[in-house]
């Protein structure tokens, strides 16, 4: 008998390119892992999968494609590219070099990891970016926790990513990007979208959400990170908890309930600030 699988539904990146609104992620699987991790998460139903040149397993992410059996087309594979490739030369590299470990033909969105502004050439990265587009390499192009002042000076240079992955949980909002993306077209990720640690997930409100729905807390926030058409890529090496992680599309937070998740975002005092932090 054929595994009946989910299919998470997907949006359209501003080039046309339909992105699934939900994935796997892959920070901290070592190769081996991610092989295994992602041939089963393919097998569920997920067709989004992330990655980067800083996990260290774009090798395993790459063997668990190919274990998975499901074509190349039905995929969505995203990779993340460090500092030392900031210029237009280094972007084109770094494509080749994620290519070769991931044993692919193409990379359906690749992403500046951090702007690392210290170095100040995330400008040129992008450059970089436009002409891997224009060769057909990628697929789209993007951003990783640019800030706006960082997405500003790609807009003074003429340039619009197409996609920006960002923090962003029911207690990290971040309505100054997502306000930016909105203006200009930019589809919004979402990494971390379940906290760091287990606070967040016991929080009463969401916990009351979830038994009203008789959901986990992880699906409540999931499904309010989704019902607002950001895509989010959730680590899970726990077949169970991959199932449910997917199981978000046969029911609806309520306008209550979601203005009662968009009640609880906080000061974090301890949020990598991508002014200071980056790889």
């Amino acid at each position: 008998m054929t595994q009946q699988t989910t299919l998470a539904p997907t949006i359209t990146l501003p080039n046309g390119v339909a992105m699934p609104l939900l994935g796997l992620g892959t920070w901290p699987m070592n190769d081996q892992e991610a092989a295994h991790t992602v041939a089963d998460a393919i097998g569920l139903g997920y067709r989004l999968i992330d990655t980067a040149e800083n996990y260290g397993n774009e090798t395993g992410v790459g063997e668990g494609i190919r274990r998975s059996g499901v074509p190349r087309d039905q995929l969505f594979l995203t990779t993340k590219f460090n500092r030392q490739w900031h210029s237009v030369a280094g972007a084109r590299e770094a494509c080749e070099a994620s290519l070769k470990r991931l044993g692919l033909d193409y990379i359906d969105l690749l992403l500046i990891h951090w702007p690392n502004p210290d170095q100040d050439r995330y400008v040129d990265a992008f450059h970089g970016l436009a002409k891997l587009l224009e060769a057909g390499l990628v697929r789209a192009i993007g951003t990783s926790n640019f800030k706006p002042q960082h997405l500003q000076r790609l807009f003074d240079a003429g340039l619009v990513p197409h996609h920006n992955q960002i923090q962003l949980d029911p207690y990290h909002r971040r309505d100054d990007l997502l306000a930016i993306h909105k203006e200009r077209g930019i589809s919004t990720g979402a990494w971390r979208p379940l906290g760091c640690g287990n606070a967040m997930l016991a929080d009463p409100v969401i916990t009351s959400i979830a038994e009203a729905h008789g959901r986990t807390a992880a699906q409540i926030v999931l499904r309010w990170i989704v019902q607002q058409g950001v895509v989010t890529t959730p680590k899970s090496a726990n077949p169970i908890r991959l199932a449910q992680n997917l199981a978000l599309f046969d029911f609806t937070l309520s306008d209550a309930e979601v203005a009662a998740l968009d009640t609880l975002d906080r000061p974090d005092p301890t949020m990598l600030d991508a002014d200071t932090f980056g790889h």
